[in-house]
């Protein structure tokens, strides 16, 4: 119960201060101990760790600041802070914070190593909270779509390397604003195409029904005019029969 306490006052801690790089707090005990550190040098590149285990009694928690819903735009900046309780035996000595990204149903298939952040002098005493930033870019050239970030904490403890997770959740990369893909360009294209297609055939329907609509040309027969068409389909019956009859008798 006491460790869900103190771990829920480093989350408030990391959403109080998103700026602060190490968080100097108050022992537990009657003395104060101080966490104090240095950012130290950001490496692009890739750095091997090997697999090294937890130790006991270290907690992590993570928060996106001013970003609850974990969304990275491809090719920009971001950054989220590793907040670190110690309730171990010993101070801790943080290392480097790294990440990776994978797929999200296999997280062997790997992505993207992102870059390992490395620090100098960054220490957490006993019974002490701290809070690290990391800042990190996904490549402008990946596909929006959701991916499994992976982020790593490497500390040493009495000289021996430890590593926690400290996040292992999904992230959601999105395209990066101003940024027009190649993608967007074709289906505006294709938009317009199918816009020009659809006014053309309107157009071409119109022009069929107009010249449906325009009347078949009307033949005069003595003092009234009877259509063309309608001859036609009369000839031979008796009604045609007796219309003749009565233009014979009227000449």
């Amino acid at each position: 119960m006491a460790m869900s306490i103190r771990l829920f006052f480093l989350a408030l801690l990391l959403l109080a201060s998103p700026f602060l790089q190490v968080v100097r707090c108050e022992s537990d005990s009657e003395s104060e101990s101080e966490g104090s550190g240095e950012l130290g040098i950001v490496d692009d590149g890739v750095q091997d760790f090997a697999d090294f285990t937890p130790a006991p009694g270290i907690d992590t928690v993570t928060v996106f600041p001013k970003n609850s819903a974990r969304i990275v735009p491809a090719g920009e900046e971001a950054e989220l802070l590793v907040g670190l309780n110690n309730e171990g035996e010993s101070t801790v000595n943080v290392i480097a914070i790294k990440a990776s990204l994978h797929l999200p149903f296999d997280h062997r298939l790997l992505v993207q190593n992102l870059t390992v952040q490395e620090f100098n002098n960054a220490t957490v005493p006993l019974s002490a909270q701290a809070t690290f930033p990391y800042i990190f870019g996904v490549s402008k050239f990946l596909q929006p779509g959701t991916f499994d970030l992976v982020g790593t904490i490497i500390y040493e403890i009495d000289q021996t390397p430890h590593q926690s997770v400290f996040y292992n959740g999904t992230i959601e990369v999105v395209e990066a604003s101003g940024f027009i893909s190649i993608e967007s360009v074709f289906l505006f294209t294709l938009g317009v195409a199918l816009l020009g297609l659809g006014g053309l055939w309107i157009y071409g329907q119109i022009q069929n029904l107009s010249k449906k609509t325009k009347r078949s040309p009307k033949v005069e027969v003595g003092t009234g005019t009877t259509d063309a068409s309608m001859d036609e389909w009369l000839q031979g019956t008796a009604y045609a029969q007796a219309a003749s009859n009565k233009l014979k008798k009227k000449k």
